[in-house]
Formats: structure tokens, sequence, C-alpha cells
């Protein structure tokens, strides 16, 4: 699905102009990537969460001459998939972790 696809998608199931819906989407993407640029975090529960990541500087090696080269530290977008995402992509693995965690400890009688 691309960006057409999708402002056509929201459009057609809460009954917008594509005009709007385009809107919609420009303001959640722009608000998206405002914060995250700025060093926040976007935390959409169920679905995922949008964070800067901060790569540091390191050395590397040029594959066709072999010489060593520095590479210079970036600051780069990072998306982590939240629970109800992973699930509804991959539900059997989703089962297989819930079914791995052991059972929670009963809780601890109160003295008198």
């Amino acid at each position: 699905m691309n960006k057409t696809e999708l402002i056509e998608h929201l459009a057609a199931n809460h009954e917008l102009s594509k005009a709007e819906a385009g809107r919609i989407i420009e303001t959640l993407l722009d608000a998206i990537v405002t914060t995250v640029k700025k060093g926040g975090t976007v935390a959409i529960p169920g679905f995922g969460s949008f964070k800067q990541h901060a790569r540091a500087a390191r050395n590397g090696v040029n594959p066709s001459t072999g010489d060593k080269i520095k590479i210079a530290a970036a600051k780069l977008p990072k998306f982590t998939p939240g629970a109800g995402f992973k699930a509804a992509v991959d539900p059997k693995a989703a089962a297989k972790k819930a079914a791995a965690k052991p059972a929670a400890k009963p809780a601890a009688k109160a003295k008198k």
C-alpha cells in the first residue's frame, strides 16, 4: 500500500474527501517526524513507537581498496513494533511466546 492508497482507504472508511484524508495523513506524518527530529518519542499503544537512535562514529574498511575509513556518527529514526502489531503479523509466534511465559505467581498470603 502506498500513500495514495492509504489516503483512499481512510477517505472511504470515514466518509471523508480525499483532500481531507490527505491532510490528516500529512498532519500525522509531520507530527511524528517533528517529534522524533527533536529527540522525542511517539508511542502508539498496540502499534509501536518511533524514536531517534544515535549511531556512534566508527572505523570501517573500503571494500574496493581495503583502506581504513572513518564513518561519522549519525542520528537515525527507529521504529519498534508493539505487541499487538507483532501478534497481528504473526499470530503463531505470539501464541508461542505467550505459552512460553511462566505462569504468574500467586499473591502472598496476608499475615494475621
